[in-house]
């Protein structure tokens, strides 16, 4: 078993390391043609998607908005620079180069996609709803317009009209772990955990590394009271991803009734312990 996991983990850290070295390879090769034509308009908005892939927002903030200059009106660089403000924290920023493109271009569910997940982390979730209705207008089977439309209903407490639209999600993608373990948290929501851990596990069967669906798991046996299972979840998910430790379990309502629990504050006190030392190193 172990060595399938490895095999697995060396799998997707290679598939990984080849993306990150196949855009890196096409930012080399667009950046060799814009040393011969510093204007060519594709290249720019090509070597922009591509730095934008590499984490390099900035640099490829720098290439939209030069292509933009020379070509004021083509959607795809507007899309571009909004991607890339968006994944540097600037929506309000992001939203002005979605509506710019699709001013543009009014039929890019794509870019009605995008316009709408920022909204949804605006909490604008009516005006959010309205953008995956367009995405929905335009591509029926967009599993992720169902799941982001399902995310902004649950945000509005429209827990049942949610369920639907991940189940319909789940009903065009039915292997996709993200939207079961959405689904998940909506059940808990709903008080219905039984269903609930159903839907957190069929996400693990998928992926046994999303950190959301154990913890999930955990704060699902929290409130049907079988503590252990929950510290045991818990563990599991905070081992995945650490970042869990620095909000969500110290704030998450469902843990009310667990954090007296001594084994919940040691496991606290030593991941808080393990980030020190990781950030003090």
């Amino acid at each position: 078993m172990q060595l399938e996991e490895s095999r697995e983990a060396r799998y997707r850290w290679g598939r990984s390391l080849g993306l990150l070295m196949a855009y890196g390879q096409q930012a080399a090769k667009y950046e060799q043609i814009l040393t011969v034509e510093p204007d060519n308009v594709d290249a720019l908005v090509c070597r922009g998607y591509a730095l934008e892939k590499l984490g390099r927002y900035e640099d490829a903030i720098v290439n939209f908005e030069r292509a933009i200059v020379l070509r004021p009106q083509w959607a795809l660089a507007w899309q571009g620079r909004g991607l890339a403000l968006g994944k540097l924290g600037h929506p309000e920023e992001a939203l002005t180069s979605f509506r710019q493109a699709l001013k543009f271009e009014p039929n890019d569910y794509r870019t009605w996609q995008n316009h709408g997940k920022i909204l949804l982390n605006l909490s604008r979730y009516q005006t959010a709803i309205a953008s995956f209705d367009r995405v929905l207008a335009l591509n029926p089977d967009s599993h992720k317009a169902w799941y982001n439309r399902g995310i902004a209903l649950s945000c509005l407490n429209r827990q049942q009209a949610a369920l639907l639209n991940v189940d319909m999600a789940l009903k065009i993608k039915p292997n996709c772990d993200y939207v079961w373990n959405y689904r998940g948290v909506i059940l808990n929501k709903l008080r219905r955990y039984a269903e609930a851990l159903v839907s957190f596990d069929n996400c693990l069967k998928i992926n046994d590394r999303n950190a959301s669906a154990w913890y999930g798991k955990a704060c699902t046996y929290t409130l049907q009271g079988e503590l252990d299972q929950a510290l045991e979840n818990l563990d599991r998910a905070i081992q995945l991803s650490r970042c869990i430790i620095q909000g969500m379990a110290t704030t998450e309502l469902s843990f009310q009734t667990l954090r007296g629990d001594a084994r919940f504050q040691a496991l606290i006190r030593e991941e808080i312990s393990v980030l020190r030392a990781l950030v003090i190193d």
